[in-house]
C-alpha cells in the first residue's frame, strides 16, 4: 500500500503528526504528539466563527486515520524520498479543498455532466497515441513527408516505444479484421525495397540522440558555461545532451532502481546545476510554434520510451470529455480563451483574466495569511463569476471592488472548471509506480520534464506562468503561511483533477502524487521549461529530412520570408530590408565563418560579422549596440532586442546570449541571422 514516507519518533498509540518544513521546502515527519500538542505546534488556527473557519469534514477524519493507522506499522519496505512526506493537517488541507469543489459545483453539475465514455480497446488506444505524436500516417496508411521524417530521427528506444504501439495496434486490426496494416518491418526499412530515407544524408548522432562529438559542435564545459555558478557540494549536474529513455536503459539495473536509505537530508529536494552548451540553453518560447509542435511529438514518445525502460505502461486510458463553453471566462478552453484575447493582443500566451487574477492578488494578497486556503465572501464571489463571464470580453468589468480573497477563490476555480484539467490526470497512475520504485529524484525530474514538454502550448505557457506566481507567493511563506507544500497540497485537485468517481484511497494517492509533482515543478520551475537540447537535435535533423524528402532545396529566401518576417514582423521598413537583402544568394558568395546580421528595427540595419571560436550572441548584439548608440532611444531598443536563427534546419531559434555562434553556424549553415524582439507573456 503506497502512503507518504514517514520517519517515525516515539511510539504513542494516538496523537497527530508534527511536521518540519526545511528551509528548500523539504518535509519531514519527525514524532506523534497529542492531539492538544499538536494544536499548539501547528500552523495558527483561524478562530471558530471567523469568516475564514470551517466545519470539520468526517471524510477528512477517515482519511486521516488511514493514514495514521498505516504509519504506526514498520514499513514492509524501504520507501523512497520521492514520497513528498504529509501529515494529517496537511491532508486536512487537501479534503476541504476537494469538499469546497464540490459544494461549489453543486450548481453547475449539469453543465459539466462528462459525456458518456465508451469502453475502448487497446488497439484504439495505441491508435489514438500514435495520431498523437504525429504518425497518423502509420495508421491511414497515407504518404506524408513529416511521417517519414519524424521516423527517420527516432533513437533506438524512441524507435523500439513506436514499434511496440504499432504491433499492438496491427495485432488488434488484424483480429477485427477491419483493415489490412502494414508490416512494423516496411514501415522501419526492413523491406526488401530500399527506403526513401536511406537516401537522407545522416547527421552524426548517437543513438542517445546527442551531435556526434566528432563534430564541431560542442567544447568542454566550462565553470562559467552553468545555469548556475560556484556549484555546492550538495548539487548534481544535470545534462540535457543526451535522451533519457538511453540514459536509464544504459544505466545497470542496480543503479536504475536505487532506493536512498532514509536520512534527514533525503527529504531536501536536490538542487540541480544545469551544464550549459557551447549551445547555451533554450527556452520552450524561443522555438517557433512549428518545431515546438515537433517537440511536443517527440517528448511523448520520449516519455513512453523512457517509462518503457522501467518496465511501467504510459496507459492513457480515455479520459471523460466534457464540452467548454464557447463565451465567458470559466468552463472555457484555454485555446478559446486565447483566441478571443488575441483579437486584443496578438502576442498574449496566457489568458488575460488569469494575469488580473495574479495582479490582483500581488497588489495586497502575498502576505495575506492562509491566502490560498480562505474560502472567501461566497456571495461575492458568485457575483463575481457571473459579471466576469458577461462583461470581462467587453472590457466592462470593475477589477478595483475585487479583493484578493475573491481572486484567489477565482483563481482556483478558473482552473478546476477547465473542459480539461491543466495537466494530464491520466499519467497519474504512471507516475505512482514509478515513485513506488524509489527511483533517484533526478528520474522524476526527468519524467517530470518530459511531460512539461509535450503539454501543449497552451497548457505549457499557463502552468509556467502559474509556477512564477505561485513562487512569489511562497517566496512571502513567513507572513502568509503558505509553503511549498501547502500551496502544492491545495492546488493540487484544482490543476490535477477528474471527474470520474474515485474511493477514498485511489483519491489519497491521486492527491499524494500530484502534490509532490506541483511540488517539483515549483522546486524546478526555473529549469523544467527549458527546452532539452537532444530533442532540439532531432527537431533540426527531422526538418532536413523533410526538406530532401519534399526536394525541396534550404531556400533562405523562402525560409525567411514565409515563416518568419513577413509574418512576424509587419513593418513597412522591415519589408524594405528584405527586398534589398541578397537571402537568394548562394552559400559560396559569402566567406566561410562570416554571416550576415539584420536587424530592421535599428538604425544599423545590417552587419557582417566575422565568427571565431569565442563570439557569443551577446557579443554581436553589444557591436549593433555600439554602432547605434548614437542616440540614446537606440540604446534603449538594443537592449530589447536577441539575436535569432532563423531558417535551414530551424523555423526559428532565439539564441541564449551564451550560446557560441561559430557552433550553431557550422550545423546549420543555411541559416539567416536576425536581431528582433524577444517574444513574452
Amino acid at each position: 500500500m503506497l502512503v507518504p514516507a514517514f520517519v517515525l519518533g516515539p511510539e504513542p498509540r494516538h496523537g497527530r503528526l508534527r511536521m518540519e518544513v526545511e528551509d528548500s521546502g523539504g518535509v519531514v515527519l519527525t514524532a506523534y504528539h497529542s492531539s492538544a500538542r499538536a494544536q499548539q505546534l501547528g500552523a495558527p488556527r483561524t478562530p471558530a466563527g471567523h469568516p475564514g473557519s470551517r466545519k470539520s469534514i468526517p471524510r477528512c477524519r477517515r482519511i486521516n486515520r488511514m493514514i495514521s493507522n498505516e504509519s504506526l506499522h514498520s514499513p514492509a519496505c524501504n520507501r523512497s524520498n520521492s514520497q513528498a512526506s504529509v501529515d494529517s493537517s496537511s491532508m486536512e488541507d487537501f479534503w476541504r479543498e476537494i469538499e469546497s469543489i464540490k459544494e461549489n459545483s453543486m450548481g453547475r453539475q449539469e453543465e459539466q455532466m462528462p459525456a458518456e465514455v465508451k469502453p475502448v480497446d487497446e488497439g484504439e488506444l495505441e491508435a489514438e497515441w500514435l495520431q498523437d505524436v504525429g504518425l497518423s500516417t502509420l495508421i491511414s496508411g497515407d504518404e506524408e513527408e513529416d511521417g517519414k521524417a519524424l521516423l527517420s530521427t527516432l533513437t533506438r528506444t524512441q524507435a523500439a516505444a513506436v514499434k511496440k504501439r504499432y504491433n499492438t495496434y496491427t495485432q488488434t486490426m488484424r483480429k477485427k479484421n477491419k483493415q489490412s496494416v502494414r508490416d512494423v518491418r516496411d514501415i522501419f526499412g526492413v523491406s526488401k525495397s530500399p527506403s526513401v530515407l536511406e537516401t537522407i544524408p545522416d547527421i552524426p548522432v548517437h543513438s542517445n540522440g546527442s551531435a556526434s562529438p566528432g563534430r564541431p559542435v560542442q567544447n568542454s564545459v566550462r565553470d562559467d558555461d552553468y545555469l548556475e555558478k560556484n556549484i555546492p557540494p550538495e548539487a548534481e549536474e544535470l545534462s540535457f545532451e543526451v535522451s533519457y529513455s538511453e540514459m536509464v536503459t544504459d544505466a545497470p539495473k542496480r543503479n536504475k532502481f536505487k532506493k536512498s536509505d532514509f536520512k534527514k537530508e533525503d527529504y531536501v529536494l536536490t538542487k540541480f546545476i544545469v551544464q550549459k552548451t557551447r549551445f547555451g540553453l533554450t527556452e520552450a518560447g524561443d522555438l517557433s510554434a512549428e518545431d515546438m509542435k515537433k517537440i511536443r511529438h517527440l517528448s511523448l514518445i520520449e516519455l513512453t520510451a523512457f517509462f518503457d525502460a522501467f518496465g511501467i505502461p504510459l496507459k492513457r486510458n480515455k479520459t471523460e470529455k466534457v464540452k467548454g463553453r464557447d463565451n465567458g471566462i470559466f468552463g472555457v478552453s484555454l485555446t478559446v480563451l486565447l483566441d478571443n484575447d488575441r483579437k486584443k493582443d496578438p502576442g498574449v500566451k496566457v489568458p488575460l483574466v488569469l494575469q488580473k487574477f495574479f495582479e490582483k492578488v500581488e497588489e495586497s494578497g502575498l502576505e495575506s495569511e492562509g491566502i490560498f486556503r480562505l474560502s472567501g465572501c461566497t456571495a461575492k464571489v458568485k457575483q463575481y463569476r457571473e459579471e466576469l463571464d458577461a462583461k470581462f470580453n467587453a472590457d466592462k468589468f470593475k477589477w478595483d471592488k475585487m479583493c484578493h480573497r475573491e481572486a484567489a477563490v477565482m483563481l482556483k476555480a478558473f482552473f478546476r472548471e477547465l473542459p480539461t484539467s491543466l495537466f494530464p490526470v491520466e499519467y497519474i497512475p504512471a507516475f505512482i509506480t514509478l515513485m513506488e520504485r524509489g527511483p533517484h529524484i533526478k528520474v522524476q525530474f526527468q519524467a517530470l520534464h518530459l511531460m512539461v514538454m509535450a503539454l501543449p502550448d497552451a497548457n505549457r505557457d499557463t502552468a509556467q506562468a502559474l509556477m512564477t506566481f505561485f513562487n512569489k507567493v511562497i517566496a512571502n511563506e513567513s507572513k502568509n503561511r503558505m509553503s511549498i507544500w501547502n500551496i502544492s497540497t491545495v492546488m493540487a485537485p484544482n490543476l490535477f483533477f477528474s471527474r470520474s468517481k474515485h474511493s477514498d484511497y485511489e483519491e489519497l494517492l491521486l492527491a499524494n502524487t500530484a502534490a509532490h509533482i506541483i511540488r517539483l515543478m515549483l522546486k524546478y520551475q526555473k529549469i523544467l521549461w527549458k527546452v532539452p537540447s537532444f530533442l532540439i537535435t532531432q527537431v533540426r535533423r527531422m526538418n532536413e529530412a523533410t526538406m530532401l524528402l519534399k526536394k525541396q532545396l534550404p531556400s533562405v529566401k523562402k525560409l525567411l520570408r514565409r515563416k518568419t518576417i513577413e509574418r512576424e514582423v509587419a513593418s513597412p521598413k522591415i519589408s524594405k530590408v528584405l527586398q534589398k537583402s541578397p537571402s537568394s544568394r548562394r552559400m559560396s558568395d559569402v566567406p566561410e565563418g562570416v554571416i550576415r546580421v539584420h536587424a530592421p528595427l535599428l538604425s544599423k540595419v545590417s552587419m557582417a560579422i566575422q565568427l571565431n571560436s569565442q563570439t557569443k550572441a551577446k557579443d554581436i548584439l553589444a557591436k549593433f549596440q555600439y554602432e547605434n548608440s548614437h542616440g540614446s532611444s537606440e540604446c534603449i531598443k538594443i537592449q530589447n532586442q536577441r539575436l535569432y536563427e532563423i531558417g535551414g534546419n530551424i523555423g526559428q531559434h532565439c539564441l541564449d546570449l551564451d550560446a557560441y555562434i561559430l557552433d550553431v553556424y557550422h550545423v546549420n549553415p543555411h541559416a539567416e541571422w536576425v536581431i528582433k524582439p524577444q517574444s513574452s507573456f
